[in-house]
Parts: C-alpha cells; sequence; structure tokens
C-alpha cells in the first residue's frame, strides 16, 4: 500500500494495481487535492514496468459524484480555473494513455467528471443499480475531460450530443444497452466482477492486447487533445452566462433551474 497521497489508496500486487478514489465523506467529488493525487498516483504506475493491469474503484457509497462544486465556486478567475481545466486535461490523457489494461469498477453514482474518468478507461464494469450520468447541463455547463470525445466513441456523435442535451441519469443495465459500460453486473458482487476480470485478463496475452491499445491511443490522441481544448474554451464561456449562475443559484437552494438561453 501506498501511504504517499491524502485522497487516493494505491496497492500493488504482482502485475495488478488497485487505485481507489479516497473522499467518501464527499462521494469522491473531484476536488483539488484528489485530482493532483489521482494523478500523480496514475504516473506512478504508468512508470512501473511490472504493473499490467490498474483497477480504479471508489470508497464509499458510490464511484464518483463527479467535481466538487462548493470548491469550483471559490475559483477567483480565469487563471485558477484554467489550472484546473489544464489539471483535469492532463488528468485524462494520462489516463487514456496509460500503457496498461485500465479496468472501472463503479458502484452507485459515477457523474459527470467522474464519469469522464471512467470512460477514458478500457473496460467499465458497473452494478445494476448505479447511477450514472453527464449531467453538466444541470448547471448550465457544458461536459469537461475529454467527454466530447470519449462519448463520441462509444455512442457516436449524434446519440452523444442527445446524451449530453438530456443529462439523463441512467441504471446499470440501460448503460449496459446504450454501450454506455461493458459489463452490467448485480448489485453487491463488484469485487467477484472484477477478480472475474483479473483473472482473465491475467491468462490472456496483455503485451499483444496492449499493442493494440497503443495503436489506437496513436490514432486518437490529438482527438481527444482537441476535445479537452475545446472544453476548457467553452467551459470557461458558459461559467459566464446566466443560465450558470442560474443553475447554481437552483443548486444550492435544492430547486428546479429557470433557465432562459443567456
Amino acid at each position: 500500500m501506498s501511504n504517499q497521497y491524502e485522497t487516493v489508496k494505491l496497492h500493488k500486487e504482482g502485475k495488478v494495481a488497485r487505485l481507489k478514489l479516497s473522499r467518501p465523506e464527499s462521494l469522491n467529488s473531484l476536488n483539488a487535492q484528489l485530482m493532483r493525487d489521482l494523478l500523480n498516483a496514475l504516473k506512478e504506475v504508468k512508470n512501473d514496468p511490472s504493473i499490467s493491469l490498474l483497477v480504479i474503484t471508489g470508497e464509499g457509497k458510490g464511484f464518483s459524484s463527479g467535481g466538487d462544486i462548493k470548491s469550483m465556486l471559490t475559483l477567483s478567475g480565469e487563471d485558477q480555473f484554467s489550472g484546473i481545466m489544464d489539471t483535469i486535461s492532463e488528468l485524462v490523457m494520462t489516463l487514456y494513455t496509460m500503457p496498461k489494461v485500465v479496468l472501472t469498477g463503479i458502484h452507485g453514482a459515477a457523474a459527470g467528471l467522474g464519469f469522464s474518468l471512467a470512460l477514458a478507461s478500457d473496460y467499465i464494469l458497473c452494478e445494476e443499480d448505479s447511477k450514472l450520468a453527464m449531467n453538466f447541463i444541470g448547471i448550465a455547463l457544458i461536459p469537461d475531460g475529454g467527454s466530447h470525445f470519449l462519448l463520441q466513441e462509444r455512442l457516436g456523435t449524434h446519440k452523444a450530443k442527445r446524451m449530453i442535451w438530456n443529462g439523463k441519469v441512467f441504471e446499470g443495465q440501460e448503460a449496459l444497452m446504450k454501450g454506455l459500460v461493458d459489463e452490467a453486473i448485480p448489485s453487491g458482487k463488484l469485487e467477484d466482477g472484477i477478480q472475474r476480470y483479473i483473472k482473465q485478463c491475467m491468462a490472456s496475452p496483455t503485451k499483444a492486447m496492449l499493442k493494440t491499445k497503443e495503436i489506437y491511443v496513436s490514432l486518437n490522441k490529438e482527438k481527444l487533445q482537441t476535445a479537452l481544448d475545446l472544453e476548457k474554451e467553452g467551459q470557461w464561456l458558459m461559467r459566464q452566462t446566466e443560465d450558470h449562475r442560474e443553475g447554481i443559484q437552483s443548486f444550492v437552494e435544492k430547486r428546479r433551474p429557470n433557465f432562459k438561453g443567456q
């Protein structure tokens, strides 16, 4: 077990690394500290030649509720915002280009940026009662974390756009039918599914698997970076809108927003 991180837990055994988001008191919402810890832990795994498989999960009641809205409200200007978005971009790119097989195991909520991180992995396994959502639209923002590209890869442009605009919450089986995840298993059986995948992967020619991944990364890396750059620019513009201010206010007051398209 690595003890150098405050908000993630990293454990290595043989060829497998287990990385757990660990801010359970906030449903593993992604504040600056968690993003930095996660990025550094991913770099540690990336640079460890003994590891072939990385498993990412969340501690507590869910995988991740997404970006920490309370901490985002404290950002004082474009420079601070830009720094956070650059961290998100590096985090997603590091995960997407990881020279390991990456499995994300989801229980409970995987929303917003939390869901973006899952989409950057190679295989997503979720429990049937999981709640998956790309719900930025609820506060009049656009998806970030490369989700425009990552959803387009899984769904195609039209369905990705519809999902982003609707902000719908999907449970496990429906997410599987839509192609958002690769496997949906009975509730409470996440670890069983993870162990089964680990066993399957360790019995496979992982060097050949990773060469295929490397080729696809080479084909798509520039597209992902373009999406990240456009999301950074677009998200700053959306944060200046009246609809975003209304979205945040309604979130704080726990009421439905009254958007005006402004």
